[in-house]
């Protein structure tokens, strides 16, 4: 029997160079699942630090640059985050995928948009500064953390709670959805996965991939799923490896992805909307 194919498979907030991200269990729910289109929504990096990244998260970048590849027939979206600002144009490149600030489809007979969702955080719009320090400030803190980072999680855990952004964005969503005609509406920003539904519009949140919770979404014929990550059979997870083991290793590891992409793609960036 073939194993099944997903219209379409998203993810978001991997905070690549994040010592909480988890690019290796992301990397094999990408391998392991079949889809016609991924969609990697926002905040795929951490900040614009590239020597954060270890070796894994060069190897998730790597990935997506084979997934790009038109023999592949699979389309890659990536929709900007607030921590991807900045970055866009040149990971377009080095990964050959269109970048969006909004990205809208339509699959059978129903209309979806998709965007990241800082764009409905009130605290993340009008305090853009803020929000950088904070971001630099939580990125050593990880550093500083155990090895299985339990502060830095639940600070962050903490934090959605405390500003209340699930059902803010949520809210702000759906109404935006409304206005724009849309049928179902998915964001990332908040780490948590989230269904809900107004007015016959469903809003979708894709959760996170820097806590214990890691959760994915796919479209198909049957709806839409949150998916939990299932701990792979080897038992390993991505931060058993000492992470400057693996710093140690991303130096080659970027360097086969920029030769292998030459950098020379004539890859687009899509402005569409904010």
């Amino acid at each position: 029997m073939d194993p099944h194919v997903y219209n379409t498979l998203i993810l978001s907030d991997l905070h690549l160079g994040a010592e909480t991200s988890h690019a290796r269990e992301a990397t094999r729910v990408l391998k392991e699942n079949r889809f016609e289109r991924l969609i990697l929504l926002g905040d795929i990096f951490a900040d614009l630090n590239f020597a954060r990244l270890t070796k894994e998260h060069w190897k998730f970048l790597g990935y997506i640059r084979k997934l790009s590849n038109p023999k592949r027939k699979i389309e890659v979206v990536w929709v900007e985050g607030n921590h991807d600002h900045g970055l866009a144009n040149i990971m377009s490149h080095l990964v050959g995928v269109r970048v969006y600030r909004r990205y809208e489809w339509v699959y059978r007979g129903l209309r979806h948009i998709a965007v990241h969702g800082h764009q409905f955080d009130g605290f993340q719009v009008s305090r853009v500064t803020v929000s950088r320090v904070g971001t630099s400030l939580y990125l050593l803190l990880q550093k500083l953390d155990f090895k299985s980072k339990p502060i830095a999680r639940m600070i962050d855990r903490l934090n959605t709670r405390w500003l209340r952004m699930s059902p803010k964005v949520a809210a702000s969503a759906l109404s935006y959805a409304r206005h724009h005609g849309a049928d179902r509406i998915f964001c990332g920003h908040t780490h948590e996965a989230l269904r809900m539904e107004k007015d016959g519009i469903e809003y979708y949140n894709s959760g996170g991939w820097v806590d214990s919770r890691l959760t994915y979404l796919t479209i198909d014929g049957e709806g839409v799923q949150i998916h939990d990550y299932v701990e792979h059979p080897d038992g390993e997870r991505a931060d058993d490896r000492d992470s400057g083991q693996e710093r140690g290793e991303a130096d080659s590891a970027l360097a086969d992805l920029a030769d292998d992409s030459g950098l020379l793609e004539d890859v687009e960036y899509e402005g569409v909307g904010r």
